[in-house]
């Protein structure tokens, strides 16, 4: 019995089984690569973390004369103008945090 395009039923179903699994073991490769870059993007976000308490002597510029808290915070920096002479729109201080015990298997 012929199907369309000349083919027998049963080689379109062995070329549909084969087309399946291609796509099958696509979708797993694809999955297992973001689950890797989300564990490394965790690993990273657990290491460190950022800050605005930032001694006031210890503030490195973000910004420029006149610069609002909205394009100061645009920038990714923090903003406070509650002390005189030094900087209002600073670089956000980085912690290290320790990592948390593993688990073991």
């Amino acid at each position: 019995m012929r199907g369309s395009g000349g083919l027998s039923s049963l080689t379109q179903g062995r070329l549909w089984s084969r087309e399946e699994a291609m796509a099958a073991m696509e979708n797993k490769v694809i999955c297992a690569l973001v689950l890797v870059s989300m564990l490394a993007l965790g690993t990273l976000a657990e290491a460190q973390t950022e800050t605005c308490t930032v001694a006031p002597h210890e503030r490195q510029n973000c910004g420029f004369p006149g610069v609002t808290p909205s394009q100061c915070a645009n920038k990714g920096c923090c903003f406070d103008n509650t002390v005189r002479g030094v900087p209002w729109c600073f670089h956000p201080k980085t912690i290290d945090v320790p990592p948390e015990e593993e688990c073991e298997f």
